[in-house]
């Protein structure tokens, strides 16, 4: 039984659990292929580049997120409520992920936005992984919680989880609109 809080929650395991188990986290999704992908460019000056791979096991939906390139430190990290990542700045994806119109928080608090993902620890080499399961999330569902048609967005600052409305994260310096992976696959 995985481990919940009382709201129902799945708890997420620290990130620190995943780089001192990596294969533990590796043979989870070991030759899966992702549901879902966000290809992630850089915008506001950034290189930054990665990609978020979503997968589905039952009711859980997990994201992997990997980067290079980025300025070593915590960036926040999110889903934009639009599927557009046009402009150079990201303003284009719009607000925080908010159907339920709750206050910005942590990643499976309550409240929290449905679109808060916490905050991605990148190395000293440019580097980074952030791995969230969820329940909230559903994908290519068409209902109110289908990631698909929205944006992964990454920030320049780490987000504080708790300044109203986006956690004063500073600058979207990574963006990606997230499609399922057969789309992504006919894209040229």
């Amino acid at each position: 039984m995985r481990p919940v809080t009382p709201s129902g929650a799945l708890l997420v395991r620290p990130l620190l659990s995943l780089l001192l188990l990596p294969g533990c986290a590796h043979v989870s999704l070991a030759g899966r292929v992702p549901q879902a992908s966000a290809a992630l460019e850089g915008r506001s000056g950034s290189t930054q580049r990665g990609t978020a791979d979503f997968f589905v096991d039952g009711e859980d939906v997990t994201v992997r997120l990997a980067v290079s390139g980025a300025r070593p430190g915590r960036h926040g990290v999110h889903l934009h409520e639009r599927a557009d990542c046009s402009a150079m700045d990201a303003s284009s994806a719009g607000g925080h992920w908010n159907p339920g119109l709750a206050s910005h928080g942590a990643f499976e608090a309550s409240p929290s936005h449905l679109g808060d993902l916490g905050n991605l620890e990148v190395a000293a080499d440019g580097t980074g992984t952030m791995l969230l399961t969820t329940r909230r999330w559903s994908l290519s569902s068409g209902r109110g919680d289908d990631i698909v048609g929205h944006s992964l967005v990454i920030h320049a600052d780490a987000d504080d989880v708790t300044t109203q409305p986006a956690g004063n994260s500073g600058d979207r310096v990574a963006c990606g609109v997230v499609l399922p992976s057969i789309m992504r696959a006919e894209r040229p």
